[in-house]
């Protein structure tokens, strides 16, 4: 997808974070943009910042809508096409939550609750979507679909099973429907990022009543310890920018990384897992200390400086750590508890 001026564009998540940031990009790009968000007063403060970014008012339609809920998300895309004349041209499936503990620990409402967001929202989005899509554009002008994923969608994740199982699938969804849409004329992408400067860290104030039994420990203080690690990620508008570069230029998958020679060396380690199994012990252990030599050949100087200072993940004054169980489950390691 190359133009972008005059089109219609609809992001999820997008009242803050790196929905915003799309909003404020693709906006600015000239499209007419809908944002879908759970909270009104975030939506209404969106709204605003996105005028004061130098987008018309009437560019924009803020939705409030629970993307779990497939009658008000289709009554949502109903009121695209009601307000700006037809379905989307691109639509970027981006809102997401997160929590913190280890897997063994988890719940049902942990999963459901995450999952919920993270992956069933993209398949509900999906499939409201792009049969609209394809009636109205197919052969007839540049259409696309894009979620925003995972780096966490390539790797184990002991301390974020339900997040990181989520993404791997948004992954798949997105690979999938990239080979799909071509006959239509239009492509996909996945936008794996990893820290964004985002609120995300306070995913669990806004958990659903009905899906707060968690296996994890959660309290102001972890998530005060999670605020001070996004406070470092990537700006969203950056992150914003990297993937209007991805979609014009056809990519499946936009990885931005201040490193990117770094990120591939980690990359190609995890999706040799399965070849690993194919190896003696003693070829495992010579393949890892291949690996880790040409991570360390492709790190920078400045990155090796930035590694010298003390990790993102310190645990400021006035917080906990986050990412432990609930004290009181007594299968779970004692180390892993709170």
């Amino acid at each position: 997808m190359k133009e972008f001026a005059g089109k219609i564009c609809f992001i999820t998540g997008g009242a803050s974070g790196a929905g915003l940031g799309q909003a404020k990009v693709f906006g600015k790009a000239g499209m007419k943009v809908a944002i879908a968000d759970i909270r009104q007063d975030a939506l209404d403060n969106a709204v605003k910042e996105m005028v004061a970014y130098g987008i018309k008012d009437e560019d924009i339609l803020a939705v409030k809508v629970d993307l779990t809920n497939r009658e008000e998300f289709t009554a949502a895309a109903d009121k695209v096409e009601e307000v700006f004349g037809g379905p989307p041209h691109l639509i970027i499936l981006t809102a997401g939550v997160n929590s913190f503990g280890p897997v063994e620990a988890s719940t049902f409402d942990d999963f459901d609750w995450v999952m919920g967001v993270c992956l069933h929202h993209v398949v509900n989005g999906l499939l409201i979507f792009v049969p609209r899509m394809i009636k109205a554009y197919a052969h007839k002008t540049e259409f696309h679909v894009a979620a925003t994923s995972s780096g966490g969608a390539f790797m184990a994740g002991s301390g974020c099973g339900p997040y990181t199982a989520s993404k791997a699938a948004v992954n798949n969804l997105i690979y999938s429907y990239a080979e799909a849409l071509k006959p239509y004329g239009a492509g996909a992408t996945v936008l794996c990022p990893g820290n964004i400067n985002s609120n995300i860290g306070d995913a669990e104030k806004y958990r659903p009543e009905h899906l707060r039994n968690t296996g994890y420990h959660v309290s102001e203080g972890t998530m005060a310890h999670l605020r001070s690690i996004h406070a470092q990620g990537i700006d969203p508008v950056e992150l914003a920018e990297i993937l209007k570069e991805g979609i014009e230029n056809g990519r499946i998958i936009v990885m931005p990384d201040r490193n990117p020679e770094g990120w591939a060396a980690q990359l190609r380690g995890f999706h040799e897992v399965i070849e690993d199994y194919t190896l003696t012990r003693a070829e495992r252990e010579a393949k890892a200390a291949r690996q880790m030599e040409e991570m360390q050949k492709a790190f920078s100087d400045d990155d090796k400086e930035e590694m010298s200072r003390p990790p993102m993940w310190e645990v400021p004054e006035g917080a906990e750590p986050f990412g432990k169980a609930r004290k009181d489950l007594d299968w779970v390691d004692p180390e892993k508890r709170k």
